[in-house]
């Protein structure tokens, strides 16, 4: 039974070494770690926008008619004349 114990003491301390190891780890290299992520972020980002901007700007452009319709005239407006003090 102390053997168990033994072996269940030594694996929580190893654990325990392991997630304080893994800590200062981030810790002292969290500024390389987040400049790297960045960069993919940055570099995944802009292939998607260079990916996609064309056929956005493609579908966002109206399409020109060969045949215009006649001219618009301007309106006649009847009634009395509007006098501004």
């Amino acid at each position: 039974m102390q053997k168990i114990i033994n072996v269940i003491a030594l694996l929580s301390g190893l654990t325990s070494l392991a997630v304080i190891g893994s800590g200062v780890y981030l810790y002292k290299n969290s500024g390389l770690l987040i400049e790297e992520a960045r960069e993919k972020i940055s570099n995944a980002a802009v292939e998607a926008i260079s990916d996609a901007l064309p056929g956005l700007i493609d579908a966002a452009m109206p399409t020109i008619p060969e045949v215009t319709g006649p001219a618009v005239s301007s309106p006649t407006f009847s009634g009395p004349p509007i006098n501004l003090p």
